[in-house]
This record gives structure tokens, C-alpha cells and sequence, in this order.
């Protein structure tokens, strides 16, 4: 499920648009505050932001300037009452990925909301890199960065982050990840999967005695959070 992160301090406006994006089969969250919406975007890897340009706390071009500045690709849809040709210059030298204005219409705001999803959809499985907070995984080199710098990983660490990664958040047993990533077989133990979960943690979480991303799922097994 596509994830889309909506900052909006009109709150009747923010729950409309809500309401319809998850008819739409998407993950939606809503954000009122300017300060809160970097922290968002980094704690829940949103696919996707539409951006009010006048928020309190901070308005959208601040928050624009900083997702770029850290390096974020996530496309952003300014929907604003701001139509001067100044302001929508402004947003697209930021780096903005459509800019709709108030009044709109729903059905167009969708269908652009859509087309945004295909498009980076189809550059992510074209780059084949997969990222979440700090850390990129590249499948192809085998290789992983947090923060710009290289982690080492054993290549079964490393594969059982695949199997995790890919999984999108959905749980997988002990067993189904001895399996995919040993080949299960009587002497492998599962206290073998721990281990390396143990391990990921330690290198890929800020904290890994609260872990965010690689999570234990009481009497199920394990699952990935982005």
C-alpha cells in the first residue's frame, strides 16, 4: 500500500482529502503543523507529500528546501491557494513535482496523485535500490550505506534484510525466514535467525534496543517497518 502524507492545516480540507486518497486504496496520514512534517516524512517514508504552502510553524517552501537538502527523492505536490506565477516558479526551482491550485478538482488531484505514484514506482524498479531513515540497500552491489557511510553485513545478514525489506511490512515467521535465507535444514536452529536479526539492529538501528524498522513480532516472528 502507497503511502502519502498530506500537510494541511485546514482541517476540513486535510480530512476530505484524507477520506478520498484511502478510497483509493492508499496509506494516508495528515500533518497540521510546518515543524512537524520533516520529522514525518523521516520517522514514515511517505511515497508521496502533498504540501500546503502557508502552514504555521513553517511554511511549505521551508519544508521543500529541506527535503531536498537531505537528499529526499519523494515526490511533493504543492496544492495551495498561492497561484501567483511567482509562487509556483518558486516552488518548482525547489524542486516540486506538481503544483495544483485552490480551488481544485478532486478527480484531477487523483489522477495527478496516481500518475506521481507510477512515475516513481517505475524509477525505484528501474534503480533497484531500497531505503528507509538513513540506510540505502542495493540489491544488485549487495552493499548498504547508512547515513552516506558503508555497513559491512554477513551475506546471510544481508539476505535476511532482503527478505524482510521485500515483505513491506508484512510479518514473516522464524521459519519461512530460515527457509528462504539457509535453506532450512536440521542444522540450522532458529535461535540462528535472532542472531542476525541481533545483529541488523545493531548496525542499521539508532537504537538497537528500540528498534523502528526491524521489529519483533510477539509469538510470530519478525517484520519490517519503514
Amino acid at each position: 500500500m502507497k503511502r502519502v502524507l498530506v500537510v494541511e492545516d485546514q482541517r476540513d480540507l486535510a480530512s476530505l482529502l484524507a477520506h478520498n486518497l484511502r478510497h483509493e486504496g492508499l496509506d494516508v496520514r495528515t500533518v497540521e503543523d510546518g515543524r512537524e512534517a520533516l520529522p514525518a516524512v523521516r520517522s514514515w517514508q511517505p511515497d508521496l507529500v502533498i504540501l500546503d504552502l502557508m502552514l504555521p510553524g513553517v511554511d511549505g517552501f521551508e519544508i521543500l528546501r529541506g527535503l531536498r537538502g537531505e537528499g529526499r527523492e519523494v515526490p511533493v505536490l504543492i496544492l495551495s491557494a498561492r497561484g501567483e506565477e511567482q509562487d509556483k516558479v518558486r516552488g518548482f526551482r525547489l524542486d516540486a513535482d506538481q503544483y495544483v491550485t485552490k480551488p481544485f478538482s478532486l478527480v484531477e488531484l487523483l489522477e495527478r496523485v496516481h500518475a506521481l505514484l507510477r512515475r516513481a514506482s517505475r524509477s525505484e524498479a528501474k534503480a533497484g535500490v531500497l531505503s528507509f531513515g538513513e540506510v540505502v540497500v542495493d540489491p544488485a552491489a549487495r552493499t548498504v550505506t547508512r547515513g552516506g557511510e558503508s555497513v559491512a553485513l554477513s551475506p546471510k545478514a544481508f539476505d535476511l534484510l532482503l527478505s524482510l525489506v521485500r515483505r513491506e511490512g508484512r510479518v514473516a515467521t522464524r521459519m519461512e525466514l530460515l527457509r528462504e535465507v539457509w535453506g532450512y535444514g536440521p542444522l540450522v536452529l532458529s535461535r540462528t535467525v535472532d542472531s542476525h536479526i541481533a545483529e541488523l539492529r545493531r548496525r542499521l538501528e539508532a537504537d538497537a534496543a528500540n528498534p523502528r524498522h526491524i521489529l519483533t513480532v510477539f509469538k510470530s516472528g519478525y517484520r519490517f517497518e519503514r
